[in-house]
């Protein structure tokens, strides 16, 4: 087939800037290929690249003792003691899901999952962090059902349970909704496999299922904004199949306990390119690829096609020589190619032939590691002016239109769709914070959250960059988890707008500073830039995953909230209502600056909830929707009714950190005002678990009306 002549519009249509195209003359010093030309549009994207984000990514702080594998693998390794390790990443599928929602969402578990058991780990959680466009718009119902639906027939399917996530509703999504993806598996740490090819003349082997020509060009489609040719862009929409996943993964881990596997790699953005670019440049190695050996679905694909294809449940290894026969018979038994498709060889090359013809011939280290790098302009953001007045309201009708909001009624429409209990290790299914995973066999368990809010990262990057870390270590220190480390799914619009690379930068500086003083490096994760429709930015959503350990059964903080149990703050309140859910919920108003994030305060008085959890029946953190929401959700759960005695509107609904709500009897509520006295920590009595209504200040409603209003207002919503 004749391949197309090389013009500057199909330069542009790759995603590449002139100036890069130059930087392509320079390096191979000859006019590329139509295949090489795709090649390096794939490898140069942000999305496979990160050459807008390599820069400041480098300054989060990734090691710790805890920290077997930081980011640059496929996951995050963190040990958990007694030989085992966790291994974890989030990852977006963003594109993808606005326009082709099932699949899109569908894809991006299986994305995950994939990152996770090519280390070598049995996936045992997700979790899932949404953002859609305002309820009325147009779209936002279908993207909602296609999504949800999506996420919970692929994994249902697989068999992974769903740990937890987070859904919320703004109209800076109308245009580009966000998916990110959240997987968590268990390996033995001494068995851990990575990506770095070695030794020359090594068979490259392609495992799973035929490649098609779906999603070729999807991961350039990634890294580009959305216009009115949207609809044009469908078919760089892969299509996923989790039953074939299920046995690619049960076939990769029989076969990584054979000795066969040197290294091993999935093939996700942009396919076979990216998958043997990256395992011969780690290991200072070329790569020879033959494709007419590549396992095929469909007739006459060419090279650009199977090289850029994204077709999933496919997996690219180097074998050890004399373990073919070996390695194939696992393959065969589960039903699935197996396919030598080239070799290792001591040039730095990327030759690629098809059909007896060289399609591709290029030096591997200059698509990988020597990719473009940029330092773009930025400008910081501008803080916003202080809050100024906001009018009274009676305090259950906050708390009303609180949760008859889609953003924070219960989610149960959501999570109900998604199985949490397979595997029959969930000790704690999603609702209410983080969610908790049994460590199969063994006394300790896993906790798992998702958290960032938005608003707070526009209106302050850095602080809302803290807050959504400090956020998450809450959330896992309220079950009793002692917080590991994290992984982050960096979205932003675009970051040639200096005032976008600014929030970019701002919530990387806070994400960093509050990574350092809480403990929980930076272990994996992915950045999604461009996420913009006819040049209107989302809010900035840089989305936290955290993984927490629990040594002990004893030492789980349950939600066993019981009639007379008194109420319980810690942490100082001063009532900041700037960017609050109140201000936004009630009165459509974003305004004013996010509240501050005070690192010490955040772990003094997490290590006072984790050394005191044998005082503690039940425990939230404080966060969108303050004191009130929080006594609400937990109140709501247990069935029983709450008495908040302060009816102060600023104090109810304040959203001031390093806090929780605790429920405990009498004589553990002494206990804990002892302990917090002795260790510094702001504590208070602020009501009580009683009866059947939920009383703030003087104003009451029954619990039964506003449980009825709090499940059903999102199904409501987005039916």
């Amino acid at each position: 087939m004749q391949e197309p002549a090389i013009t500057p519009d199909l330069i542009a249509n790759h995603g590449l800037k002139p100036e890069e195209y130059d930087l392509i003359l320079d390096i191979i010093g000859r006019t590329p290929s139509f295949t090489e030309l795709g090649i390096f549009s794939a490898m140069w994207n942000e999305h496979c690249s990160y050459k807008s984000s390599k820069k400041w990514l480098r300054t989060l702080p990734t090691d710790g003792p805890q920290v077997i594998c930081g980011p640059g693998e496929n996951a995050g390794v963190v040990d958990i003691g007694d030989g085992q390790a966790v291994v974890f990443k989030m990852e977006s599928h963003n594109h993808p899901s606005y326009i082709e929602p099932y699949q899109g969402a569908a894809t991006g578990v299986g994305g995950i999952l994939r990152d996770v058991f090519t280390m070598g780990a049995r996936p045992i959680a997700s979790m899932n962090a949404l953002s859609f466009g305002e309820p009325a718009h147009p779209r936002t119902k279908t993207l909602v059902h296609g999504v949800v639906e999506g996420i919970g027939g692929y994994g249902n399917s697989f068999g992974v349970p769903c740990a937890g996530g987070e859904v919320r509703f703004h109209p800076a999504y109308n245009g580009n909704c966000l998916v990110n993806a959240f997987a968590a598996g268990l390996a033995d740490a001494d068995k851990i496999f990575y990506s770095a090819a070695s030794g020359v003349g090594m068979p490259v082997v392609y495992l799973g299922a035929k490649t098609g020509r779906d999603g070729v060009g999807g991961a350039t489609m990634a890294s580009a904004e959305f216009d009115d040719t949207i609809e044009e862009k469908r078919p760089t929409v892969q299509v996923g199949d989790p039953f074939t996943e299920k046995r690619l993964m049960e076939a990769c881990l029989e076969l990584m306990q054979t000795g066969a596997v040197i290294s091993i790699q999935d093939m996700g953005a942009a396919g076979l390119t990216c998958s043997a670019v990256e395992m011969g440049d780690k290991g200072g190695l070329g790569i020879r690829l033959t494709l007419d050996a590549v396992p095929q679905r469909e007739a006459n694909m060419t090279a650009y096609e199977m090289m850029l294809s994204e077709s999933q449940e496919r997996m690219l290894m180097v074998l050890r020589p004399e373990k073919e026969a070996e390695a194939k018979a696992v393959f065969d038994k589960w039903d699935l190619d197996f396919a030598i498709v080239g070799e290792t060889i001591a040039e730095d090359r990327f030759v690629i032939e098809h059909g007896g013809q060289i399609m591709a011939d290029l030096p591997l280290s200059k698509l990988s590691s020597a990719a473009p790098e940029y330092d773009r302009p930025w400008e910081p953001t501008d803080l916003a002016e202080p809050l100024s007045d906001v009018p009274q309201i009676d305090p259950v009708d906050g708390l009303k239109a609180l949760i008859a909001s889609p953003n924070y009624a219960g989610k149960q429409w959501v999570f109900e769709q998604y199985d949490t209990m397979v595997m029959a290790d969930s000790a704690r299914t999603p609702g209410i914070g983080a969610g908790v995973m049994r460590v199969h066999g063994t006394d300790k368990h896993l906790a798992f959250t998702s958290d960032v809010t938005p608003r707070y990262v526009r209106a302050n990057p850095v602080e809302g960059g803290k807050q959504a870390v400090a956020e998450a270590y809450r959330n896992l220190t309220a079950t009793g988890a002692r917080p590991l480390a994290t992984t982050d799914n960096l979205n932003f619009g675009n970051p040639e707008k200096p005032e976008i690379m600014g929030q970019f930068v701002g919530a990387i500086q806070g994400i960093g500073a509050a990574c350092s003083a809480l403990d929980m490096p930076i272990v994996s994760g992915n950045v999604s830039l461009y996420n913009e429709t006819d040049g209107n930015a989302i809010l900035p959503t840089p989305t936290i995953g955290a993984v927490g350990l629990i040594d002990t059964p004893e030492q789980i903080i349950g939600k066993d909230v019981r009639d007379g149990h008194l109420a319980i703050m810690v942490g100082a309140a001063e009532g900041h209502l700037g960017q609050s859910a109140l201000l936004a919920e009630v009165f459509n108003r974003e305004e004013g600056d996010a509240p501050a994030v005070d690192l010490e305060a955040e772990k003094r008085n997490g290590d006072f909830i984790r050394d005191n959890a044998e005082l503690i029946r039940a425990c939230t953190d404080l966060g969108d929707g303050g004191l009130a929401l929080a006594a609400f959700e937990l109140a709501e759960a247990a069935g029983v009714g709450v008495q908040i005695d302060d009816g102060d509107m600023a104090h109810l609904f304040g959203e001031d950190q390093a806090r929780y709500l605790v429920a405990c009897n009498f004589d553990q509520a002494e206990g804990l005002m002892i302990a917090a006295g002795q260790a510094g920590v702001p504590i208070v009595s602020v009501g009580r678990f009683t009866g059947d209504s939920v009383k703030l200040g003087q104003s009451d409603a029954p619990l039964a009306e506003l449980s009825a209003l709090y499940r059903s207002a999102f199904s409501d919503t987005v039916t």
